[in-house]
């Protein structure tokens, strides 16, 4: 005979409690129901569960046997609860995150400050990829989302909009052009220029912004990531096109942010597996991003 979930429940309840009248209150149901299904399970068992002596009801060897089986079973539900309220609550979990250089040393820290400060018990894993790396992280499911500045899209992959992120001018401070309301890129390509290499989206971004081959600015120090580039620029090396987000770090103190003319951008997304719902921590997260302005 195979037990059913409801006789396994009576049994226990009768076990837990040590009578019929305890595994009734225990369960809202009538002592005469639990009376008859105990009867029932032990004419399908083939032995006795309980001895009735002097008016009270003990269990016999087989059913304290039994009774620790049923207990490890509960122990599993118990668990299987826990963890349905812990995530209801989004107090476990693990949320696997991928970022450009740049997000992971300016907004980034930011947002995992507050969301670790609202979930201490949420383990965050934060990967800095360049554009092409993410993608695979991301068809990999080897992170749940990713944040940067992407402009080629990918069909599996769904976009939202997170930032606007304008493109400035970083200059060392004191510079000649730093008191001017905005600058033209024209005006920049005259400068000792730190520049991107075309291999990278950014990049190709900057190329545009200056438009034909012979409006290209005479790089003199070519690098792969826009805080590497300000860092240059606060070395004096030179000037640069720098996102506003990158400029928003905290640790550029000698260099002037000046807008460009004429306007442009560098937008960040969230990127995610269109297939792949996203989890409910994962969405609040990104509800944090959303928050900070840059």
């Amino acid at each position: 005979m195979k037990l059913n979930l409801r006789q396994i429940e009576v049994f226990r309840a009768v076990m837990v409690s040590g009578s019929v009248i305890g595994a009734s209150k225990l369960l809202f149901v009538s002592q005469p129901a639990i009376s008859r299904l105990l009867s029932y399970m032990e004419q399908r068992l083939g032995f006795q569960l309980f001895e009735r002596i002097k008016g009270r009801l003990y269990p016999t060897p087989e059913a304290q046997r039994l009774f620790e089986e049923v207990s490890t079973v509960y122990q599993g539900v118990q668990r299987v609860n826990d963890v349905a309220e812990n995530l209801a609550r989004n107090r476990i979990g693990q949320l696997r995150i991928a970022c450009s250089p740049n997000i992971g040393q300016s907004i980034m820290p930011r947002a995992v400050a507050i969301f670790c400060d609202r979930h201490p018990d949420i383990r965050i894993e934060l990967h800095t990829l360049i554009p092409s790396g993410m993608l695979q992280g991301l068809l990999s499911q080897q992170v749940e989302f990713g944040v940067t500045y992407m402009p080629i899209g990918h069909p599996s992959l769904e976009v939202r909009p997170l930032y606007k992120n304008r493109i400035m001018a970083a200059l060392p401070r004191g510079h000649r052009l730093a008191s001017q309301k905005s600058v033209r890129v024209r005006d920049l390509a005259k400068e000792p220029f730190v520049g991107y290499s075309s291999d990278i989206p950014f990049g190709q971004l900057v190329r545009q912004i200056f438009g034909s081959e012979e409006e290209q600015p005479a790089t003199r120090v070519e690098v792969l990531q826009a805080h590497v580039a300000c860092a240059m620029v606060q070395a004096g090396v030179g000037v640069a096109l720098v996102d506003e987000l990158t400029l928003n770090g905290p640790i550029w103190v000698n260099i002037e942010a000046v807008p460009i003319a004429p306007v442009a951008y560098a937008p960040v997304n969230v990127f995610n597996v269109q297939m792949q719902p996203l989890s409910r921590v994962a969405k609040e997260f990104i509800d944090v991003l959303g928050t900070l302005k840059t």
